[in-house]
């Protein structure tokens, strides 16, 4: 029996696999991907240049947490997974194909589970080697300095840690559109309140800043942006919570999502007329 599931999912995650990271719609998911890369490039570009740096590779690493936080965490990344995970289910529907999964021999869960690992892989495969040539790039314009602040500095534990939350970014998101793609016609309108809510999280109060991915994700990155002005006088603090807390919170919040998104799948029942 084991086998078997095993096997349907795998099935369904090679099927996946070739209709997701090869699909001519997601072009502009790999857009969003390769942004971050080339606004890299070209400050090395830029900056090589330049025999004297008119900043330190302490600013740099601020520079890219910025980066990262508005434009990964609530940018590229975070469309880039509603484009991935909110097409699973409803890209089928859409197209008149889902009803070929429901007419197999196969468990709605199983199903679930390997449209869900084909979304996250695609994800991860495009979104962390996206992060790690950003973060490389950034600061490659300082030479050997760059080389020991990684080898021999904070710089790779930096780079791990971000990797870590891209990889929980993908995790989260992707659970909530997988959901989302299931329970409405068009995603787009709860992706946007979801985003709304995600930008609005550091003025809200501290209760409801945890009902929310982002706050999770900031407190497991490296370094911290801060607020410009004037929006520093709205920020609302709020004690972050610890690495032992924030990663399995996450899993878990996100295995829910996919359990309900399986006893939804379950009852879903198809009519392409609707």
């Amino acid at each position: 029996m084991k086998d078997l599931w095993m096997r349907q999912i795998g099935g369904v995650l090679r099927l996946e696999l070739k209709r997701t990271a090869f699909s001519r719609r997601g072009w502009w998911i790999y857009c969003l991907a390769a942004a971050p890369v080339f606004i890299s490039l070209m400050h090395w570009l830029i900056e090589i240049q330049h025999r004297s740096h008119s900043h330190s590779i302490g600013e740099d690493s601020v520079v890219f947490a910025g980066l990262f936080l508005f434009f990964f965490l609530r940018g590229s990344l975070f469309f880039g997974a509603m484009g991935i995970f909110s097409n699973l289910f409803r890209g089928e529907m859409l197209q008149k194909t889902l009803h070929y999964y429901f007419l197999t021999p196969i468990r709605r869960e199983w199903l679930v589970a390997g449209k869900y690992a084909a979304g996250l892989a695609v994800s991860l495969m495009l979104f962390l080697p996206s992060v790690a040539i950003t973060y490389l790039l950034l600061g490659r314009h300082f030479g050997a300095a760059w080389t020991d602040y990684l080898t021999h500095g904070p710089g790779l534990g930096q780079l791990g840690s971000y990797l870590l939350v891209t990889t929980l970014a993908c995790v989260g998101y992707g659970a909530v559109f997988l959901v989302c793609g299931l329970l409405y016609k068009n995603p787009m309108i709860p992706a946007a309140v979801v985003w709304v809510w995600e930008a609005l999280n550091p003025f809200l109060p501290t209760v409801l800043k945890k009902i929310s991915v982002i706050f999770y994700l900031k407190s497991l990155c490296p370094v911290e942006v801060p607020a410009p002005p004037p929006f520093s006088v709205m920020v609302i603090e709020a004690d972050p919570p610890p690495a032992w807390l924030a990663v399995p919170g996450l899993l878990a919040v996100a295995a829910l999502l996919l359990i309900y998104a399986a006893i939804t799948a379950r009852q879903t029942e198809i009519n392409y007329g609707e």
